[in-house]
């Protein structure tokens, strides 16, 4: 029996169809129907007491008494928003969010009951006031509290999918509680009803005490009190971006909250004037059921999907833009109609209520909690409730005002045909600041969330030159550090190098001696000027006893380049053994590059005796003098034993020597000096100075596969720093053109060249659809990967391998080989995004996609969400999450990166071989182990092939193969892979040819 795909095809269950169609995965189910369930049941109570006490309270005191509900409940909401935060810092936070809801339905039962046993009309009238007020304080902060709950329950991935649903109990209440009132009002009065809903609270508290200890790691059982030290260091680099997202967020939900007031307002006025106080809480009942169905249906089916395809900000925009532009447009266009101008506004105020209730309990309220998921968790719920507790009772306070004082100036000067346009005009101005202040949060949302996350200059056109070298005399001849000076000197060395002789000559003599170095090697980097000779000469005049031999030398080399027909005999002086030896090289140099013949042959012979004296010191001073050598001459038989030479000091400025003086003989030097730790630093910096001359022979290097894998890594990246433009097109057409570690390195190598966000936009478009080309390649290898993983996971189930012990520890380790070939695809990936968006972005991203935890799992893929801009960013973040194998290579198919395959496990491994230069090498030999046990039919090429692999347990694994299926041929190569140099291969063969031998002899 052949093992077949048929996982795509199967039966998933009910369940699972469910929790699709609803936008959920199984680990969150349980959280998130408890929520669902504690949500649903409160705002059920609530649902009834609110519908109540507005019947009772426009029944009392009408509609335009509204907008001093407003400003009371502000200053009792803000209130209590204060408390709830300083409750957390008191108390347990676990305790503080359990007893909330129970804690606020105390104080509206206890009304009840005093309304119900004082029959004094005036107190009675103060206490419908209280009761619609307090209320609406419960809602505040029973919605507060929920999306607490929610924040520390689900990471910031995870609450774009459940909170819909969560905050879904309320669209469930409004049908329920809705479509229930009418008949409970048949048998109840408005104060049974609330006393009613106060039980039904306490029931839905329950669930939420029953969650906090199902789940006791996310509501820790401790007060939030200061700040360890290392906290609030973390947190004053986050103060300011923090604060201005903050105060955006409170700005924001303190708009929706006018929005939905104003709203409120009008669409009240209208059914008060027109309904009784019973058909008033039954057409609110009513009303709010038929918008609770269509909430819920958009809810369960459509909020979700629509929050991670679109983004948290778009749908939160959604509101503002429907009820701020597109509804009174359309009431506006009714109007025009003489005939129904009238029910035309009435029913245009009941479908901007509509819109609005659906909206805001279906979008909004879903995205909300996920704005404040950047916020770092120790101080997230106490920001919110600050922020949006705090918001939405400021907001409802001076809309009360802004009510009143609209109502009063229309009344006053506005003609009575326009008075009811004046509030939606208001309402339209509103709007329009809320989509700004959406824009402005859009922006700062990903820089807040990798300052959480935390584990991600100066140029010609910003100087001004004279300045800047006046800033840069000042800065050395004045008190500083060292380390601040010589910065100024490597400042001057990228800014304005030619006229650093300018700069540094008149200070040679008052700066100390390091500085004097640094200052003279800058001097000749920039060429040699006759000018500034007598400056640098000033430093010759003084005796060489008092002057540091590194600076005399270096003057002395100044002076002799840069002046005409000076008189060599002078330097001849300085051949003499009691000169320090750096300084005797220097002339001997010189006189090498400009003396007549006598003096060249006493200057020859002075570097013969430094060259091979016994004294390091000599050698090194010797052969770094050599660099600025003509002509060798008679010193070159010299260099093969420098390059012996015991010092490593001698050895590396041999390399320097060789690469100053263009020796193309020796420049397989160079390259060998890459295979040693010790001199590779040396040999880079030299074949870097090369610059295009060095390319080929690096690439040959790097494209040697039989060379070891630390080399080739070192000559991508040297040819990286060589930097010029056909080095750089040499590594993109490379990397398009190579896999596994090749690709790695070159990627890595270019990553080195690219540190500044956007880089690689200095390309054109050219360079990014290269890099979305490699992506796609990446994706289409992992759905060979998953295909083969979800292939040999269900081997044990096939008849043919149940007893074959061997071959299925062999799928294990085959099995584990791909999961890690997964993880090189998934970095690379990675990297590959790195050359397209912001380095610190995508560093913080890849820092908590490596996480464990899975709250830094969310919160790097919501990086990648907010930056990347990629037509398969979808695809990505799937890929990226961590989820089955199986339901990943069904996104990759969806896609139309990989087609369903029905093929056998032999197909399969055969197909994984002939591919493999895709796989890491411990894959690919786990495929040829795989393919012996299983006795799978390989081609001769596919085998030959493996032969001539570099890496031995390769060649190990394709030699056992071949032992096992075909004798005859092994015994035909056997004799030509006794001289392998791996010591795995070489024992194998002497043990198959000792086998073979002993055969024979029988």
């Amino acid at each position: 029996m052949e093992l077949k795909n048929y996982w795509l095809t199967s039966d998933r269950g009910f369940l699972k169809r469910l929790l699709k169609w609803v936008n959920l995965r199984p680990e969150e189910v349980e959280r998130t129907w408890m929520m669902f369930a504690f949500y649903t049941i409160v705002s059920i109570g609530l649902r009834w007491a609110e519908d109540s006490t507005v019947a009772l309270f426009l029944d009392e005191y009408g509609a335009d008494k509204l907008p001093w509900i407003y400003i009371a409940s502000a200053a009792t909401g803000a209130g209590l928003v204060v408390l709830y935060s300083w409750l957390q810092k008191v108390f347990p936070f676990r305790a503080v969010i359990v007893a909330i809801a129970p804690g606020m339905i105390l104080p509206l039962f206890l009304l009840v009951l005093l309304r119900w046993g004082l029959h004094i009309p005036t107190l009675a009238v103060i206490i419908i006031f209280l009761l619609r007020l307090w209320v609406d304080a419960c809602y505040v902060v029973n919605d507060l509290n929920t999306s607490i709950v929610a924040n520390q329950l689900f990471n910031i991935r995870e609450i774009k999918r459940t909170y819909p649903l969560v905050s879904s109990g309320i669209l469930v209440a409004d049908v329920i509680s809705g479509f229930s009132l009418p008949i409970l009002l048949k048998f109840a009065t408005l104060n049974t009803v609330i006393l009613i809903a106060c039980v039904v609270v306490f029931c839905g508290s329950g669930i939420l005490f029953y969650l906090t200890f199902k789940y006791p790691a996310a509501f820790p059982n401790t007060p939030q009190r200061q700040l360890t030290e290392e906290q609030a260091t973390r947190h004053r680099r986050l103060e300011t971006p923090l604060k201005r997202y903050v105060w955006q967020l409170f700005a924001f939900f303190a708009l929706l909250q006018v929005i939905g007031l104003l709203i409120d307002f009008q669409y009240l006025r209208e059914l008060n004037s027109s309904l009784g106080e019973q058909q008033l809480a039954s057409f609110l009942g009513i009303f709010g059921g038929i918008v609770g169905l269509c909430e819920l249906i958009t809810q369960w089916f459509i909020s979700s999907r629509l929050i991670e395809k679109v983004g948290v900000f778009f749908t939160a925009a959604l509101l503002p833009l429907t009820v701020g532009f597109l509804l009174p447009a359309a009431i506006s266009v009714l109007n025009l109609f003489p005939a129904i101008e009238e029910p035309g506004f009435f029913w245009g105020l009941i479908s901007l209520k509509f819109c609005d209730e659906l909206l805001r309990y279906t979008f909004v309220i879903s995205s909300g909690p996920a704005l404040y998921q950047p916020i770092p968790e120790r101080i997230r719920s106490r920001m919110q409730a600050l922020s949006s507790g705090t918001a939405e009772a400021i907001a409802s306070g001076l809309t009360g005002f802004v009510i009143f004082g609209t109502v009063y100036i229309s009344n006053k000067f506005v003609p009575e045909s326009l008075q009811k346009w004046v509030l939606i005009g208001e309402t339209v101005i509103v709007a329009a600041t809320c989509l700004k202040v959406v824009w402005e949060l859009r922006s700062r949302y990903v820089d807040v969330l990798v300052l959480s996350a935390e584990r991600g200059g100066l140029s010609t056109t910003t100087v001004g030159l004279r300045a800047f070298k006046q800033g840069i005399v000042k800065a050395l001849v004045e008190t500083g550090t060292s380390t601040d000076k010589h910065s100024c000197l490597e400042l001057l060395a990228q800014i304005d190098l030619p006229g650093a002789g300018q700069v540094l000559a008149p200070l040679l003599v008052k700066l100390p001696s390091d500085l004097q170095k640094s200052s003279l090697e800058l001097m000749l980097m920039s060429g040699v000027n006759s000018l500034y000779a007598p400056e640098v000469r000033r430093l010759l005049d003084q005796p060489p006893a008092t002057i540091d031999p590194e600076v005399f030398a270096l003057a002395m080399r100044y002076v002799w380049l840069a002046e005409d027909n000076l008189n060599l005999s002078l330097l001849e002086e300085y051949l003499q053994p009691l000169h320090h030896s750096l300084i005797r090289a220097t002339a001997a140099a010189l006189l090498l590059r400009q003396g007549t013949h006598q003096q060249q042959a006493a200057a020859t012979q002075t570097m013969r005796r430094m060259l091979t004296h016994k004294q390091e010191r000599e050698r090194v001073d010797g052969v770094r003098a050599l660099r600025e050598v003509v002509y060798l001459q008679a010193l070159r038989v010299h260099i093969p034993n420098l390059l012996q030479d015991d010092s490593l000091r001698v050895r590396c400025a041999v390399l320097e020597m060789i690469t100053a003086t263009h020796l193309e003989e020796y420049y397989p030097t160079l390259l060998a000096a890459l295979y040693y730790k010790s001199t590779r630093t040396t040999a880079m910096q030299c074949l870097v100075s090369m610059e295009n001359e060095a390319i080929p022979m690096l690439l040959k290097l790097a494209k040697n596969i039989y060379k070891p894998e630390v080399v080739r890594m070192y000559a991508w990246r040297t040819i990286a720093q060589i930097g010029t433009v056909e080095a750089i097109e040499i590594l993109w057409l490379h990397l398009e053109t190579s896999w596994g570690t090749t690709r790695d390195y070159i990627l890595r190598s270019l990553l080195k060249i690219n540190q500044q966000p956007g880089k690689i936009s200095v390309g054109e478009r050219f360079y990014e659809s290269r890099v979305e080309a490699l992506i796609e390649q990446e994706l289409r290898l992992l759905g060979e990967v998953y295909a083969a993983y979800i292939d040999f996971q269900n081997l044990e189930s096939l008849e043919n391998y149940q007893e074959n012990e061997r071959l299925l520890t062999i799928a294990q380790l085959l099995q584990r080989s791909l999961l890690e070939l997964e993880l090189d695809v998934r970095d690379r990936l990675l990297l590959l995004l790195k050359l397209l968006y912001p380095a610190e972005k995508m560093q913080a991203a890849a820092f908590n996609l490596q996480s464990q935890s899975l709250i830094n799992l969310a919160r790097g893929l919501e990086i990648l969400d907010h930056t990347v801009n990629l037509p398969c960013k979808t695809l990505l973040l799937n890929i990226l999450d961590r989820r089955p194998q199986q339901e990943k290579l069904k996104y990759l198919v969806d896609a139309g990166f990989w087609r369903y395959e029905n093929i056998s496990i032999n197909q399969r491994i055969s197909k994984l071989i002939t591919q493999g230069n895709l796989l890491s090498d411990w894959c690919l030999a786990c495929c040829f182990h795989f393919a012996q046990s299983a006795y799978v039919r390989l081609t001769t090429t596919e085998i030959l092939a493996n032969l001539r692999h570099p890496t031995g347990f390769v060649r190990e694994a394709t030699i056992s193969y071949l032992s096992v299926v075909s004798q005859r041929v092994l015994q035909e190569i056997l004799p030509h892979l006794q001289t392998d140099p791996h010591p795995l291969v070489s024992a194998q063969v002497k043990e198959l040819i000792a086998k073979y031998h002993q055969v024979q002899n029988k």
